[in-house]
């Protein structure tokens, strides 16, 4: 895949990735979404990032050092003022609609999730795998990660993220409340919709499987999708293992066959959940919102399938640490990641995306941490 030749920070996280002895953690992507600070950081003028934003947050993540970078959202930022979200004028599901519809038909109860998903969703998914070209979509992989990789060159390593499927909850179409009353009213129909979603993504999954091997592409790939809140799960998981966790199990299959490891993305309290999707294949996490309970240290011990120890994307808090901490607290928060994180596979970041708000400070105490330790690793500290 790549036709360049990687620089020190970019292989200092390939070789993190691969399990191989190096002397610094590297740093993974660092979402700050602060323009000024943004700025700040790249060196630039106030003003320059909605100007020219590729140019100015590529340059603001080599500033600081970033190692490797999973998802390329340079314009990302942009829905972001300096007192925070910006909302769009047309709102959607999750976003505080005040009427969804959908193909004409109108989302005002679960009955309507069920008629939408019989009469249109079903047919689409029988129709994407009644005509899936597995060779096209191995060449669409390849494409898009060789350009991103060629954007970021050569000092950030480009990793996995966006091209394998699995089934997810279909909140983000038909609304929060609608969809989960469905669930709860019609399981059966909630059932065939992942074993659908599974369908098409074992195809999809096969054609990642060969991008793997064909391509050379850095052996690591982030699973992203909001499955659980402050309390746990959204749903009962027992019935996540009655309908989700075989359909995820099965359509994975293809790459866990590869060498990529699988991290999965922990957004909420992610504790019942970790045991099940390591039991899968699943090789790491990454985010941790440890103020909703999510045990660090434990899921840090714990082994993937083979024995080996996981890959940990551990992040210092974006919910407490950084914009109500100190930097002292930064400083601390970043030596117990390192303390209690696995002795290879590990990379350092924030737990999510850093919104605007966040005391200076703390934001030059983070990039200075981070720093450290790439430079001297864990022994070094």
């Amino acid at each position: 895949m790549h036709t360049i030749e990687l620089g020190e920070r970019a292989q200092l996280a390939l070789d993190t990735v691969h399990r191989r002895p190096t002397r610094g953690i590297p740093s993974w992507l660092v979402h700050v979404m602060e323009h000024a600070s943004i700025e700040r950081l790249a060196g630039t003028a106030p003003g320059t990032y909605r100007q020219d934003p590729d140019r100015v947050y590529l340059a603001y993540q080599n500033a600081i050092g970033t190692c490797a970078i999973d998802q390329w959202i340079p314009t990302n930022p942009l829905s972001m003022g300096s007192g925070g979200y910006e909302a769009p004028d047309a709102k959607g599901a999750t976003q505080g609609a005040e009427r969804i519809e959908i193909d004409g038909v109108e989302i005002d109860g679960p009955e309507d999730v069920i008629e939408h998903m019989q009469r249109f969703t079903f047919p689409r998914l029988r129709e994407a795998i009644a005509t899936f070209d597995e060779d096209q979509r191995v060449r669409e992989i390849l494409a898009h990660e060789a350009a991103v990789q060629d954007i970021l060159a050569p000092d950030i390593l480009k990793t996995g993220y966006g091209f394998i499927s699995f089934p997810t909850f279909a909140y983000g179409a038909y609304g929060y409340e609608g969809y989960f009353m469905a669930y709860a009213l019609y399981p059966e129909v909630m059932e065939a919709h992942f074993a659908l979603q599974a369908d098409l993504a074992l195809l999809n999954n096969r054609a990642a499987a060969r991008a793997y091997r064909e391509g050379g592409l850095p052996p690591m790939y982030r699973l992203d999708h909001d499955m659980t809140d402050s309390r746990g799960t959204l749903v009962d998981i027992r019935s996540l293992d009655r309908i989700w966790f075989p359909q995820l199990a099965r359509c994975l299959e293809p790459v866990l066959q590869t060498d990529a490891n699988l991290l999965w993305h922990c957004d909420g309290n992610i504790s019942d959940m970790a045991p099940r999707l390591v039991e899968i294949g699943v090789r790491g996490f990454q985010g941790f919102q440890y103020e909703d309970g999510v045990d660090y240290q434990r899921i840090c011990r714990m082994k993937a399938r083979d024995g080996q120890p996981l890959m940990i994307i551990a992040g210092v808090s974006v919910t407490t640490t950084l914009p109500h901490g100190t930097p002292a607290d930064v400083r601390r928060q970043l030596d117990w990641l390192v303390e209690h994180g696995p002795r290879t596979g590990l990379f350092l970041a924030c737990s999510s995306s850093v919104t605007p708000g966040v005391p200076w400070d703390n934001i030059r105490t983070l990039i200075e941490g981070l720093r450290h330790y790439q430079r001297v690793g864990r022994d070094g500290a």
